[in-house]
């Protein structure tokens, strides 16, 4: 929704958010059901009327538990029997400085200052093992923004004494226990004040008349900053960053003004601008973002724009350019599949407002973020947290690597008049076995992220796999492949949970990027194995169908299951007898985890 997109006006949402809702709730689409407990420390109901527009907006369909205010540390320790009943999915604890009871004083010593930091510290760390311990989901907390005033100047931040010396140690333990518990996130609200203006966010009148940590225009541009986290926790990310070229990633028309006439480097204000930008863009390639060129231009034209010796990006740089002259709505959808993604995970960067909204309206769930001024072009895109990181794996910094070596396989594959033999020819290996802890992260990250190939659409919290992983209840299985074109990290995810001598399949997943190269049969023949090893006779499986997963409605079929229901809704239960099972998979060589070097 236009509206709800990033830079917002914070005072068109705040006015309008009852219609805001209606329409986000009549447009029919399928979301993401998730339940919100939220225990503050301060007045919360606004954040979360605003947040659930902004979740509705990326997806997520949110069920709220509201602490009474100020109860953060009883819910926290002393769940109700409501609250226990609500069973979250994730918890926020919005604290702010507000909050914050220990504080130093000018007396104190250097000792007594740490400990009323440990003090202030432990409080939290009490709380959120509480947490984890009795609901077993994510968590996200604030950390501190610095406080509206300085006791003690510019000393205050250096002073032991001083609170904003204090806030800055206290963050830091709390960035400290995110960094060693996984499924634990900050939301940043220190840069997010400073950002806003800390003299206008901290406004006294609005703590002292409403209990609000923040001015109220404030909590729509807080509450989307969270709802960035949340999103991203749940698998609602972008992948790709389609960009334009002319005046979006150069200043200029490579076609008219030509390689030397384009603007970028370091001689101007507006070249350094472009420059800025193709770095950025540059390095979004570490975080996993898959790169690609939408541009209306000569290929040819294109290609020597990025080989500009000034320019940060060069055509290596992205998976797919598409430099020609089809409308770029179509150019975005043929990319989209090549890549075996969706449209809606692709984010569209175009300088040209008119090819904005052709591709917005075109093409639904495709995000335009605006691009009015190159100095903008930064901020709105990082702003808007398209790729915010919550879980962050080694397959992530190799993802374009791995896309890129797929447009080789294609190439390959075009050379082929039998496809068994080019599936010989890559020389397939895999690793498929128990989980172990060094893959959690991307097992955990895969659920949320695969919608293609998965056939019961389950989805994981660090938390709940962390308790499949300890668990003597489930046969768990991770594949690895790898061919003579790269390695193509962790692909697919096997969890079935033991029902007496029936293996239950609570999630079947694969990357979309390994299609059809017999990985999905080398699992199979994996898990009967493991199966048969615990005395189990019958593998059941399920199918529920959602808008994303068609492709593997007959995977069980496939397989050689025995359909045994079907309900009015198409979700169906299929069987397998293990022991008259034999093997598929011909063409991947598996190993063990044995097989992987310490």
């Amino acid at each position: 929704m236009k509206e709800l997109e990033y830079p917002f006006d914070s005072d068109y949402i705040i006015k309008k958010k009852k219609s805001i809702k209606r329409t986000l709730l009549a447009d029919g689409k399928n979301r993401l059901k998730k339940k919100i407990a939220v225990f503050g420390g301060s007045t919360t109901h606004d954040i979360i009327v605003y947040l659930e527009l902004f979740l509705l907006d990326q997806g997520i369909e949110p069920e709220f538990y509201e602490s009474e205010y100020s109860q953060y540390w009883q819910d926290s320790m002393f769940p109700s029997e409501e609250l226990l009943n609500f069973s979250p999915d994730l918890v926020y604890i919005h604290t702010t400085s507000r909050n914050i009871v220990n504080y130093p004083s000018m007396s104190d010593s250097k000792e007594q200052s740490e400990e009323k930091l440990e003090r202030e510290y432990s409080k939290f760390e009490q709380m959120w093992k509480k947490i984890t311990e009795t609901h077993h989901c994510p968590i996200i907390q604030n950390n501190f923004e610095l406080p509206f005033y300085r006791l003690l100047g510019n000393k205050d931040c250096s002073d032991y004494r001083g609170r904003s010396n204090f806030v800055g140690r206290l963050n830091q333990l709390f960035y400290e226990y995110s960094q060693n518990n996984d499924g634990f996130y900050i939301n940043d609200i220190n840069f997010i004040s400073s950002s806003y203006g800390l003299r206008r966010w901290s406004d006294p009148s609005y703590w002292n008349m409403y209990k609000y940590a923040m001015c109220t225009e404030a909590i729509p541009e807080f509450s989307f900053n969270l709802s960035n986290i949340i999103k991203s926790v749940f698998g609602k990310n972008k992948k790709a960053l389609a960009l334009d070229l002319d005046n979006t990633l150069w200043g200029g028309v490579v076609g008219d003004d030509g390689v030397d006439g384009i603007q970028i480097g370091q001689e101007t204000g507006v070249s350094q601008s472009y420059y800025e930008f193709q770095n950025y863009v540059k390095t979004l390639k570490d975080i996993g973002v898959i790169l690609t060129v939408c541009s209306k231009n000569d290929h040819e034209n294109a290609v020597a724009g990025l080989e500009h010796p000034e320019g940060a990006l060069k055509p290596d740089d992205f998976i797919i350019i598409k430099a020609n002259w089809e409308n770029k709505d179509r150019n975005i959808v043929e990319t989209a599949n090549e890549l075996n993604i969706f449209p809606d995970a692709v984010v569209f960067a175009d300088d040209n407002p008119a090819e904005r909204e052709i591709v917005r309206a075109q093409v639904p769930g495709v995000a335009v973020p605006e691009m009015d001024s190159v100095e903008n072009y930064i901020i709105n895109i990082d702003r808007s947290g398209f790729f915010e990181v919550t879980n962050f794996s080694a397959d992530d910094l190799k993802r374009n690597e791995m896309y890129k070596a797929n447009a080789e396989r294609a190439a390959q594959m075009a050379s082929f008049s039998d496809y068994g033999e080019y599936l010989l020819s890559l020389d397939m290996k895999a690793v498929i076995d128990d989980f172990i802890p060094v893959y959690l992260q991307r097992i955990t990250q895969l659920t949320n992220k695969s919608n293609q190939f998965n056939v019961t659409t389950k989805r994981y919290t660090q938390t709940e796999m962390d308790s499949v992983f300890q668990s003597d209840e489930y046969v768990r299985l991770y594949g690895k492949l790898t061919d003579k074109f790269g390695d193509n990290g962790v692909v697919s995810v096997v969890i079935g949970k033991i029902n007496g001598e029936i293996l239950d399949i609570d999630l079947w997943i694969m990357s979309c990027r390994v299609l059809k190269r017999n990985m999905e049969f080398a699992m199979l023949d994996r898990l009967v194995e493991r199966a048969l090893a615990r005395g189990i006779k019958t593998l059941r499986g399920y199918y529920y169908p959602t808008p994303k997963n068609k492709m593997v409605r007959e995977l069980f079929k496939d397989f050689g299951f025995t359909k045994t229901d079907e309900d009015t809704n198409g979700n169906t239960v299929w069987e397998l007898d293990t022991g008259s099972y034999e093997k598929k998979n011909t063409v991947i060589t598996v190993e063990d985890n044995s097989s992987i070097a310490n």
